[in-house]
């Protein structure tokens, strides 16, 4: 009988000798992904803005959709009907799903969480449905991706510690409802961290997802509102707990400084909705810091948006330019600085990845928050 070791493995490369970062390489049904890695997301089998011929011009290794919106629309039959994910956007690279928990988290008045599962509205027509462990695991196998997530309990910041606990234990009990349902060696089961903010009980979830023989494990129930530096500790004193011979995967962050500073903690993979967000409100990524396309001093500038980027929008137009697009609300605006912002990330843990090969990890990442 096969397992999920006969579809995926994970070899580490280099490491840093100063920390916790790694290079490696993670083999998927659908194609290897060298870490550390940026995964863009298509919430509704799209990437917004983006076509798929676009997204894969920006170099990404693989992208994420979403199980609860592909749930709700365009419907998880008609999706296994085309042939899954993978033909029904025509993206043949892998794919990673959440298992749509943080998405039902987010509906704080249309939800209600008991031990079977969740009982939520969808938002835009008040149709009701319920997902447990075992349906979500269904939903995921019906569309197919490489990677899914168990379905877990996310909670607010702040939160108490009673709360964080109640919470974190019913993940548990799921996550082995979870393993349990879930059959398709073809796809790789990622348990979830958590345990709001709080060490010790970071440190029994890292210990009960562990002793699961899993492809890979995630951090959650970060980026939730919470301040930068409490992020950063949490997510510094989670990873390595987690075992060091699979892949690690932040969820949900993705600016460039966590980036960094996630791959320092020894983090291989991340995603965020970031990129293509502050896109459409004309905000864009540089090696120095964020821009915003309105502002007046772009004007009359004939310069790429970054002087080192060699994506689609800097080859072929200015700033000036694409300044010009938003300030008259043309939709190629937001789709010019999508392509950037996706690209540049992506590229960034490219270089990345490049200087932890190199041995020069850590001098790079100086020289990088600098400018950020």
């Amino acid at each position: 009988m096969k397992t999920h070791r006969d579809f995926f493995n994970f070899k580490i490369c280099a490491r840093s000798k100063n920390s916790m970062a790694r290079a490696g390489v993670f083999i998927t049904p659908h194609g290897i992904i060298e870490t550390p890695v940026f995964m863009p997301v298509g919430t509704n089998s799209t990437v917004k803005m983006l076509t798929m011929e676009q997204v894969l011009n920006t170099r990404a290794q693989i992208i994420l959709n979403n199980s609860y919106h592909m749930y709700l629309r365009a419907g998880c039959e008609l999706i296994k009907k085309a042939g899954g994910l993978h033909s029904w956007q025509n993206w043949h690279k892998p794919i990673l799903t959440d298992s749509g928990g943080f998405q039902i988290f987010s509906l704080s008045k249309l939800r209600k969480i008991c031990e079977d599962g969740v009982y939520f509205s969808d938002p835009k027509n008040g149709s009701k449905h319920f997902i447990s462990p075992e349906i979500s695991m269904q939903i995921q196998n019906d569309l197919g991706a490489d990677i899914i997530m168990a379905f877990d309990e996310c909670v607010p910041y702040p939160c108490d510690y009673a709360q964080a606990k109640a919470a974190m234990d019913r993940t548990h009990r799921w996550l082995k409802r979870c393993f349990e349902s879930h059959n398709n060696p073809r796809q790789a089961l990622f348990p979830i961290v958590q345990g709001a903010f709080f060490e010790d009980l970071r440190k029994e979830a890292a210990n009960i997802v562990s002793s699961y023989d899993a492809a890979g494990y995630a951090i959650g129930g970060v980026s939730v509102g919470e301040p930068v530096e409490v992020k950063n500790k949490i997510v510094e004193y989670s990873t390595p707990l987690l075992p060091d011979n699979k892949p690690r995967y932040l969820m949900g962050v993705g600016t460039p400084v966590d980036l960094i500073n996630g791959v320092r903690y020894g983090v291989d993979m991340f995603d965020c909705v970031l990129a293509t967000r502050n896109a459409r409100h004309g905000t864009f990524f540089t090696y120095h810091g964020n821009k915003i396309i309105k502002n007046k001093e772009f004007e009359d500038d004939f310069t790429p948006l970054d002087s080192k980027c060699d994506c689609y929008a800097c080859k072929n137009h200015t700033r000036a330019y694409i300044r010009h697009l938003y300030k008259t609300s043309e939709a190629s605006a937001a789709v010019l600085l999508s392509i950037h912002n996706i690209h540049f990330l992506v590229n960034l843990m490219m270089s990345i990845r490049k200087s932890i090969l190199q041995g020069n990890f850590e001098n790079y990442a100086q020289e990088l928050l600098k400018n950020f």
